[in-house]
């Protein structure tokens, strides 16, 4: 089972004006394990980042989906809050998923998590918007899950036909398996760590 993971990466990096700078970097990427993890970020920043770099920090994130538009490179955090209810209870519960967007501002986040989500069957709000510091994202590859090769062709087929149809909209969505958070307390907050202090409020319509 794939999961998000956030590996920070330490190295030199020179910069526009051709100065030197040790930096701290995280990345973001799907792999089955915190090994799995490591490696995986060692071979793709070793095409990226000439000379060396280390691994400084791994951390498995949660994170629903990840919608990429091909014309913004700053990724948002959105929260969004939807109620569910409680087979064994019967009572309504809250439920927060987290979803990564690559957007311009946090007005364009919030109406792209907003027509990416139209399609869900209950009402959703989205209480939190904030600027992520992922660098860039390693999504999911069938190297990384060979049970992907034993899914119905009807369903490859669906999945085929969806990709393409974002595509033409300059849309591509990321997932993982097993990312979904779910918080019985409507007052209880994910947490946020190393994220932009940036935060706005928004009341879902």
């Amino acid at each position: 089972m794939n999961n998000w993971f956030t590996v920070k990466v330490k190295y030199t990096k020179q910069l526009d004006n051709g100065a030197l700078k040790r930096v701290s970097e995280p990345y973001l990427l799907a792999a089955m394990t915190f090994t799995d993890a490591e490696a995986r970020i060692y071979e793709e920043l070793g095409q990226i980042i000439r000379g060396e770099f280390n691994v400084v920090g791994i951390s498995r994130t949660e994170i629903h989906d990840i919608f990429a538009y091909d014309d913004a490179d700053v990724w948002y955090k959105c929260k969004v809050r939807y109620e569910s209810m409680d087979a064994d209870t019967e009572k309504a519960k809250k439920v927060n998923q987290n979803f990564l967007v690559s957007a311009e501002s946090v007005k364009e986040a919030y109406e792209r998590i907003q027509e990416s989500l139209s399609t869900l069957m209950v009402d959703f709000e989205i209480p939190s918007i904030i600027v992520s510091p992922i660098v860039e994202i390693f999504p999911y590859t069938e190297e990384l899950d060979k049970e992907l090769s034993r899914r119905p062709a009807e369903e490859v087929k669906k999945v085929e036909e969806e990709e393409e149809d974002d595509a033409q909209k300059g849309k591509v969505v990321f997932s993982a398996s097993g990312s979904g958070v779910d918080d019985e307390d409507e007052d209880e907050e994910i947490e946020e760590e190393e994220e932009s202090e940036i935060e706005d409020e928004f009341d879902g319509e």
